[in-house]
This record gives structure tokens, C-alpha cells and sequence, in this order.
């Protein structure tokens, strides 16, 4: 017999439209240039948005990859076992277009492509992993015309093919990345892997890479030594013959988060590749990839800070605590107000260095450069904090694995880690700007848009300023340099383009007086219910 009734419960939130009950996405789909896309924005909300969806995501995540080393006669296979909702998830990326907008030659297709993988990371982020990768990829086979001739049609394709045969076969093709080794982590110039001349643009790799970023692809972009120095290699899985490339996969990588997706360290047994630029210019080359790649490092991210705050204000909208709703309560709303505010400012930052990818003039290039370092510093290292007190909004609730808030948490800190840790963004960014006059230029003219509009901003901004000239560009001091630049930019945006109570919270709670060290801790007198009103989200049916 029960013991009980089930009471105050929160219904499980399923069935509603990622993107029509986002307003902060809406609009940033239309700012920066993208708004053609709507229509199809609002079909890909609805549909991954479904309960059926839904469960797809969590099912991807609590069944990791499996390893199979060998058929069982004994033949060498390699080969990566998927979940098949994994699958079905990198289906519905791809034949999306999530890869393939940006290279559509459409205005905006930047844009679109991050509206769409920011949604599909509120699903279940480690499908987004190989989809970025096999979009970023066009960007350096493009400087090898024969190759992207050949495999450019391939990867461009709506489609998906998981199967584990020749790519002459498939009608699509995934491309994954394998640069650091053991020895020399971010530091990939410190390399071994040695490339062979064959002839041509032909080698021979023979090495050991110590993380490979989905190992499943059709083809990878790594690096190598050669007698001219470290270069930037394609290593297709099959030969042109239709033999098994020999790229051994040693073990796959037991991470804390990204399960759905494989990590590994494998090796190159002599495998036939084919280079890509000139010898001694491999990390030029392939950084045409790695810019586009930390750009999604950050919106993925974004994506799942909204979806925390959603899930958050979704909890306590319905659950009752000291006779009332958690959403009534006057501690609790800043709390929740806060990490809306944080995923709206972090969704408005990447949104926009999304379109400077688009532009095509030379100051929306060197903002696209400087930005996406920027971002990538700021809104990874933001999420799993964010992602903590979300959870915690939840309490007991969000710390079992029945929840998604579990999950996001355990994947919180990846994409810090990824396309290079803060670090080394940082010292890009001090790169850029003591190197590169125009990042400067691009800089100053997106904070001085919002000259003027609050005394407050105007004070913060100066301040940067002061700070650069009297010594602030000193590498000690680069993380606070960037920081205070991704703080100025997503208060420029606010202030330009948010709604008045965000922008007032936000300069009110970061910029007025500096950051706290824990969300909720707002000063008082704040215009909260509009804010929370925008990560109200209820089921369609």
C-alpha cells in the first residue's frame, strides 16, 4: 500500500518550441541579419523542443560510446559504437544544415547556424562537438582546392551517414580534429608525430595523438612534423583503395562530461595524408578552423545557460515552499533573475560575433577575431558556475541524474578546456591587440555604439581604457583585461539593444561597483518580473 500522496511536484518540462519561447533568440536572430531564417528557426524549436526529443538527448547521454578493437575473426576494425539516439540527434543537426550554413554564401548564415546549434545543445550538447568540426573543417580543406574539391560536396551535405565505410560510398561525411599529444597538450608547436614525403602533397604520418575528437569521422585535420616544419594535415579513415587507413584507436577517453560523444588517443601507423598549406605553417592553416570552432565553444555554452535558467524558473514556478511558489519569493527572484540575465547577455555577445563572422569588411573581420577569443574566455568559464546554481535552484531534484540539470553540469566545463583553455584565449586576445591595430579599432567602435547611454558604462569603459595604457596589457594581467572587455561588450549590447530592466540589472549587478562572487546578489530596487518573464516557458500541449 502507498504511504503517501506525490504532491508539489514539478511537471517535467516537454513539448514546447525552443525558439518561439525565447525572445532573447528571436531577436537576435533578426539584429544580426539572419532573420530569412525564422521560419525554419521556429520548425527546428518545435521539433527538438518534442518529447520524443527530449528523450532522444537523455538517452545519448547515459549511453556512452563503445570501443570495438576488432571483429570477431580477429580483424583489426577500430570502430566506435554509437547509441542510436546519438545518431538520430546527428541526423537531425545535419539535415538541419547546422554545418553547412555558414558556408552557404547566404548573409547570415553564420547567424543561422548559431541559432540552430544553440538549440540543439539544450538537447544534449555532445552532438554539437563533431557537427562544429565538420563545418569548421571547409574553412582549411578550402586552402587545398583539390582536396575540398573532392571532399567539399561530401561535407557540405544536409544529410548523415554514420556508417563506417569509404566516403566514395556515403553521401555525407563527418570530419572530426586530432592536434595535441601527451608531451605538449595546448602546446602543439612541441609535436612528434612525423609526416613522411610521398611525393606531391602526399605523407606518411607515424605518431601518437592524446586526444582525438570524434573518432568515427570520415576524415580528420591534424598535425605533424615535416622537414620543413610543423604542418597541417587531411587524414581520411579509408585509403583511395578502399583499405582501412591505419589510424589505430587506443582507447577511448573516460571524460566527465561530453559522454555521448568519443574522445580517443590513437595512432598513426603510417597513415596516408595529405598536407594542407605550407610545411612550417600548420598551426596558420588550421587556425581558419580552431577561430570558427571557439566560436562555438561559446555559443553552445550560451545555449546551455539558457537552458538552465529555463529549467530553473520552470522549477520554481510550480513548486511551493514556506506557503508559496519559489518564484514569489523575494530571495529566490534575484537568484533566478540573475541567471536569466547571464544567458541572455552571454546569448547577445556570441549572437554577435556570429554576424562579424558573416561581414565581409575588414572591420567585422577583426572583430570576428578578436571577439570570438573574447567569448570564448567569458562565456565558458561562465556556465559552470551558472550551471551550479541552476541546479541548485532545483535542490535535491536537480542533483539526480533523472533531471537534464545534472548532465549540463558534468558538461559545464569542457569548452573552457577545449579549442584552447582561458589561457591561452587570453593571450590571443593580447596578441590581437598589441599586434593587430584593427582589433583595436573594431573594439573600440562596439563599445563606443553605447557611449552615452549610462554614465555607469561610460565610467567602465574609460576605466579599460586607463587600464590598457598604464601597464594593463602585461600577460599577468591578461585575464582581467578580458574579462573587463567580455563585460563592456555584453553591457554595450544590453544597453543598445535589451530590454531596459535586463540592461539596468546588468550594469547595476556588474558593472556598478564590480562582479559578485555568486549569482542573486543584486542591489535592491530592481524591475525583476520581466526579467523572469523571459525564461517563462510552458509546454504547447
Amino acid at each position: 500500500m502507498p504511504t503517501h500522496q506525490v504532491t508539489n511536484q514539478v511537471p517535467p518540462l516537454l513539448d514546447y518550441n525552443l525558439f518561439d519561447s525565447d525572445p532573447g533568440l528571436q531577436a537576435a536572430l533578426a539584429r544580426e541579419g539572419a532573420g530569412w531564417a525564422r521560419d525554419a528557426a521556429s520548425a527546428f524549436g518545435a521539433s527538438i523542443g518534442s518529447a520524443e526529443t527530449i528523450a532522444l538527448g537523455e538517452a545519448a547521454g547515459r549511453h556512452t560510446p563503445e570501443l570495438h578493437s576488432f571483429d570477431r575473426f580477429g580483424q583489426r576494425i577500430d570502430h566506435v559504437e554509437f547509441h542510436p539516439a546519438y545518431h538520430a540527434l546527428m541526423a537531425r543537426g545535419l539535415e538541419a544544415g547546422i554545418h553547412s550554413l555558414p558556408a552557404s554564401g547566404r548573409a547570415g548564415g553564420f547567424v543561422a547556424h548559431a541559432v540552430l546549434e544553440y538549440m540543439l545543445t539544450q538537447i544534449e550538447p555532445g552532438v554539437c562537438c563533431p557537427i562544429t568540426m565538420t563545418g569548421a573543417s571547409l574553412a582549411v580543406l578550402r586552402q587545398a582546392p583539390a582536396l575540398f574539391g573532392q571532399w567539399g560536396p561530401l561535407i557540405r551535405a544536409d544529410a548523415y551517414d554514420g556508417s563506417a565505410r569509404p566516403a566514395a560510398e556515403k553521401a555525407a561525411a563527418t570530419i572530426g580534429m586530432a592536434m595535441t599529444e601527451k608531451q605538449g597538450g595546448s602546446d602543439v608547436r612541441s609535436n612528434t608525430t612525423l609526416a613522411r614525403p610521398l611525393g606531391e602533397d602526399l605523407y606518411e604520418l607515424t605518431g601518437h595523438k592524446w586526444f582525438c575528437s570524434a573518432p568515427m569521422s570520415d576524415g580528420f585535420l591534424t598535425l605533424a612534423q615535416t622537414p620543413g616544419g610543423l604542418a597541417c594535415f587531411f587524414v581520411p579513415r579509408w585509403r583511395p583503395d578502399g583499405t582501412r587507413n591505419p589510424i589505430f584507436i587506443q582507447r577511448l577517453k573516460d571524460k566527465l562530461g561530453n559522454r555521448s560523444n568519443a574522445s580517443a588517443e590513437i595512432e598513426y601507423a603510417g597513415a596516408l595524408a595529405w598536407r594542407i598549406g605550407e610545411e612550417g605553417r600548420g598551426v596558420a592553416t588550421i587556425m581558419a578552423m580552431v577561430n570558427q570552432t571557439r566560436l562555438d565553444a561559446a555559443l553552445v555554452c550560451a545555449g546551455m545557460m539558457r537552458q538552465c535558467a529555463v529549467q530553473a524558473v520552470h522549477h520554481a514556478a510550480h513548486r511551493h515552499a514556506f506557503g508559496r511558489l519559489l518564484i514569489e519569493q523575494p530571495l529566490m527572484q534575484p537568484v533566478l533573475a540573475d541567471l536569466v540575465i547571464e544567458a541572455e547577455a552571454a546569448t547577445m555577445l556570441v549572437m554577435r560575433v556570429a554576424r562579424a563572422f558573416d561581414g565581409k569588411t575588414p572591420e567585422e573581420t577583426a572583430f570576428a577575431r578578436l571577439g570570438a577569443a573574447i567569448a570564448k574566455f567569458w562565456v565558458t568559464k561562465r556556465l559552470p558556475n551558472h550551471s551550479y546554481e541552476a541546479l541548485e535552484c532545483l535542490g535535491g531534484n536537480g542533483f539526480v541524474e533523472e533531471g537534464p540539470l545534472a548532465r549540463f553540469y558534468r558538461e559545464a566545463p569542457v569548452n573552457a578546456i577545449w579549442e584552447g583553455s582561458g589561457n591561452v584565449n587570453a593571450l590571443d586576445v593580447l596578441r590581437a591587440l598589441g599586434k593587430e591595430p584593427a582589433t583595436v579599432a573594431a573594439l573600440r567602435g562596439e563599445l563606443k555604439a553605447a557611449q552615452g547611454l549610462d554614465q555607469r558604462y561610460d565610467a567602465f569603459v574609460a576605466a579599460i581604457e586607463k587600464a590598457m595604457h598604464a601597464g594593463g596589457m602585461q600577460e599577468a594581467l591578461a585575464r582581467r583585461l578580458v574579462e573587463d572587455l567580455a563585460l563592456a561588450l555584453e553591457a554595450s549590447l544590453l544597453l543598445r539593444h535589451g530590454p531596459a530592466p535586463m540592461a539596468e540589472a546588468f550594469v547595476a549587478g556588474r558593472l556598478d561597483g564590480g562582479m559578485r562572487g555568486c549569482y542573486g546578489a543584486l542591489p535592491a530596487g530592481l524591475s525583476l518580473q520581466p526579467i523572469l518573464d523571459r525564461a517563462r516557458v510552458e509546454p504547447s500541449r
